[in-house]
């Protein structure tokens, strides 16, 4: 799925450089623009309101400063902190030093607003960001400022939310912001780019710029060209500071570069050369790392590897440096560190790492206190815990008595916090309890409680989930269906309000959202979804671009792509050109990745070619099946399912060469059928659609039959009508109804002195119903049937509307049956449409992501209807 990037929830900055913790959503606006300008002047009285935050560098206070360098408690008017009179006297000393004004009144009134903003712990509100803007008007930095004065100026209004853009923005905030902005980043880029000799650069300065760069980014003003060349001139000078980075500086260095990464800065030589010095510092002063500071450097390097950092000597060092000092520091994180921290974990070991005894150590150290602070944890919290314990799991880390305590204490939390969650965090959440119901997580009551709350609020927010979302989402939902989940009201309404916004958001969907989406609309429709007009529409929208993009599918979203065309044509879909080239586009890709698929992909191929029958072309069929089944036969580590899958896969492959004369290929894949057939020999099965795989295989191979199936049967109209026609031709015949032969599922009618099967064939015998293209399933049966001697007719229903239609059938039989009765022989199929339509493998095909086998019961044979078939897991 799923790449969900869950992080570190904003905190505000502490005094003494204790920053903000991460905040792994970036923001959804872009506004503003720093620029010089000219703003007008506000002739709007002013208002009062609270504050927040902190700062870093204080300055000493001259004994003439007034009110706005005072101390600041709660219940102070905020209108004291935006009097006119101080602008006016800032003003006043700017332009009576001139460019010998070196900025550090301007600095301490920034530090006020810091202050003020940390006392109340949070930032400026709309309101007071818009009162202050009316006086920031003539806040002017200048390059004549010294290097303490720019750095405490941006970093403390940075910090206290000064220049956040709330929604909507006015449009004289806006202006008043950028102006600002752009004296100060001017500012900063002229004294990086000085002269040594000339240089009043310090290192927790350069941290601090870093981090408030960072964090405008993050908060949603745009990395304008003045901002990316500030950054750019920053960075040097982290190694050029390297020796005299605090254990806190290198923490908030390392988080900044994160953010500005995850926003879209670009990785140059010079980032990734601060990234490099970092790293080596954070093993140099590993014992010095504070609490949070260890939670998020953790989370920093996970969110840098996740970003594509190589897993560098250096990057694993410092994690392994790091990881003793969570089991040290335990009972010190606070809710957020933990949740953080098993973040970081999860992603690391997603993206690669080992899970080490270290690693595992502070995963179990950490995990029991989750429950003890299940009441603290923030809803982006319990989205990170959950999304991180559902990605260890599934990585390979055991259900551990902790880990399902910590489970169960926090699932009643996603219903208390249902309203809190954004459209980001609702989607992980899905994810991660599809993910933990998937690999063995009991549906308790809670956990459907919490299932329902996020199903209702899938669709309160439909409009604002992103791309990769509405992938997660509809694979999420699809996996729970799979796994026994009622399909209820909440559920559908979800599955309805996000199918227009596949249509929508149809251009900007990643190659493995394109596989992930079809793959849930099969999985769907296999588990009762109705092909809606929606469905069509999203799958038609999405087919075009299986062909577009067919050479960046990875082997498991080409091995998902065909299972899901495979899985929506057994269910109906229909044949359109957007399917026939999507098929086509990606069967080459088959055996180009061939050495890449795992041997579930490779069941799911090897059913989903066999399922696609004669809409592939016999010889791709053959080279592929010779080139992938001898890897999955041999695979002692094979599930039941995959088993069962490669054996009726490769029963239909040696079906159609047994129908097609001088094929004489049938030994090639006997060997390995035999073989998979001897691994479920002595299994109990107690599924009636594996107990048909079964039945099949030996029948085809000769063997005993292990197991006596239970077999439906329901005679359609069509079939009944047939009989009664042909018994009134031939009053004397001998016709039998719904026989099973051999164990085999029951043929329709059967001519008993004749040897002779009369299949009335519906349209789920043919792929898209096209009356044409036989199924894998029907070609085996007709072949099953052949093998043991009978010959065979198939009549499509469409030509039995009438008698006139169904004469030249009536005629065949009686020429046959004129004869005498022939002994056990195969008989060539003689069909009317002969004219097969096949797809070649520059036609169109496509790969599926996780299926199981699904043998064809008989009711479907008869009334065209196909019968509930077996559930299966993917991914």
């Amino acid at each position: 799925m799923d790449r969900s990037s869950a992080g570190i929830s904003g905190q505000y900055t502490r005094s003494n450089n204790d920053y903000n913790q991460p905040n792994d959503h970036a923001a959804s606006s872009r506004h503003g623009r720093y620029r010089h300008t000219t703003v007008r002047k506000w002739d709007n009285t002013l208002r009062t309101a609270p504050g927040h935050n902190e700062f870093l560098h204080s300055f000493v206070a001259c004994p003439s400063q007034n009110l706005m360098f005072r101390s600041v408690n709660p219940a102070q008017d905020f209108n004291a902190l935006i009097k006119q009179e101080i602008m006016d006297d800032l003003v006043s000393k700017s332009g009576r030093f001139g460019h010998r004004y070196d900025g550090r009144n301007h600095g301490q009134y920034a530090s006020s607003i810091k202050k003020y903003t940390s006392t109340a712990k949070r930032p400026l509100n709309r309101a007071e960001q818009s009162q202050l803007m009316r006086l920031l008007q003539n806040f002017t930095a200048t390059r004549s400022w010294n290097w303490r004065s720019l750095t405490t100026t941006l970093h403390s209004f940075t910090s206290a939310g000064v220049f956040t853009p709330h929604k909507p923005m006015d449009e004289r905030v806006q202006l008043t912001q950028a102006a600002l902005l752009s004296t100060l980043l001017d500012a900063i880029i002229f004294k990086c780019n000085q002269k040594p000799e000339a240089w009043d650069i310090d290192a927790q300065g350069i941290a601090n710029l870093l981090w408030a760069t960072a964090k405008l980014v993050n908060s949603g003003q745009d990395r304008t060209p003045e901002l990316k060349e500030a950054v750019a001139a920053l960075l040097p000078h982290v190694n050029a500071q390297k020796a005299h980075f605090k254990p806190q500086e290198i923490a908030n260095l390392l988080w900044a570069i994160v953010k500005l990464v995850d926003n879209g800065q670009e990785r140059t030589p010079e980032l990734n050369k601060a990234v490099a010095t970092l790293l080596l510092l954070v093993n140099t002063q590993k014992a010095n790392f504070k609490p949070q500071g260890i939670a998020n450097q953790l989370w920093a390097m996970a969110k840098l590897v996740d970003n594509g950092q190589a897993r560098s000597p250096g990057l694993n060092e410092a994690v392994a440096a790091l990881l003793p000092h969570v089991n040290a520091q335990t009972d010190q994180f606070i809710p957020q560190h933990i949740a953080n921290l098993l973040w970081a974990m999860a992603k690391l070991v997603d993206n690669g790492q080992e899970q080490t005894p270290e690693i595992k150590e502070a995963v179990a150290t950490l995990l029991p206190h989750v429950n003890v602070q299940k009441d603290e944890f923030n809803a982006q919290d319990i989205t990170n815990l959950l999304w991180a314990m559902a990605k260890l799991v599934d990585n390979g880390q055991e259900r551990t008595p902790e880990l399902k305590e910590a489970m169960v204490a926090l699932l009643p939390h996603v219903n208390i916090q249902k309203t809190h969650f954004k459209p980001q965090e609702i989607a992980n959440l899905l994810w991660a309890v599809a993910k933990l119901v998937d690999n063995g997580q009991e549906r308790t009551p809670e956990l459907n409680e919490a299932v329902a709350a996020l199903l209702t609020h899938v669709n309160i927010q439909k409009a604002h989930f992103k791309p990769q979302e509405i992938a997660n989402l509809l694979w999420a939902v699809a996996k729970l269906m799979d796994n026994g989940q009622e399909r209820t009201p909440e559920l559908n309404e979800a599955v309805a309000a996000l199918l227009p916004h596949v249509n929508i958001q149809k251009a900007h969907f990643k190659p493995q959202e394109i596989a992930n989406l079809l793959w849930a609309m099969a999985k769907l429709v296999d588990n009762g979804q109705e092909q809606t007009p929606g469905l069509k529409e999203a799958v038609a929208e999405l087919l075009p671009f299986v062909s577009a993009l067919k050479g960046r599918f990875k082997a498991q979203s080409i091995a998902n792509l065909l299972w899901a065309m495979a899985k929506l044509v057994d269910n109906g879909q229909k044949q359109t050109p957007g399917l026939n080239e999507a098929v086509a586009a990606l069967l080459p890709h088959v055996n180009a990745q061939k050495a890449n698929f795992k041997p579930q992909e490779i069941a799911n191929l090897l059913w989903a070619m066999a399922k696609l029958g004669e809409f592939v072309e016999l010889n791709v069929v053959t080279s592929t099946f010779e080139s992938l089944v001898y890897r999955i036969s041999e695979n002692p580590q094979l599930s039941q399912n995959a088993i069962l899958m490669s054996l009726w896969g490769v029963m239909v492959c040696c079906a159609r060469l047994s129908l097609v004369a001088n094929a004489n290929k049938n030994d090639v894949l006997e060997k390995p059928m035999d073989d998979l057939f001897a691994r479920l020999e002595n299994t109990f099965l107690n599924n009636e659609e594996d107990q048909r795989t079964i039945v099949q295989a030996a029948s085809w191979l000769g063997r005993a039959c292990p197991v006596v199936p239970h077999y439906q049967t329901i005679v359609s109209k069509p079939q009944s009508d047939f009989r009664d026609q042909l018994q009134s031709c031939f009053p004397s015949l001998q016709i039998e109804e719904e026989k099973s032969l051999n164990s085999l599922p029951p043929v329709d009618l059967l001519l008993p002195d004749h040897n002779m099967v009369i299949e009335i064939q519906g349209p789920f015998h043919y792929v898209g119903g096209d009356f044409k293209t036989r199924n894998g399933s029907t070609l085996l049966k007709i072949a099953l049937l052949q093998k043991a001697g009978f010959e065979v007719i198939e009549i499509p229903v469409n030509m039995l509307l009438n008698q006139d239609l169904m004469k030249p059938y009536i005629d065949q039989i009686k020429t046959r049956v004129d004869i005498p009765p022939q002994g056990h022989g195969s008989v060539s199929l003689k069909r009317r449409w002969a004219d097969q339509a096949y797809v070649t493998a520059d036609k169109g095909r496509q790969p599926p992501d996780h299926g199981y086998l699904t043998a064809e019961e008989h009711s479907e044979e008869q009334t065209g209807k196909p019968e509930k078939r077996k559930k299966t897991n993917s991914q």
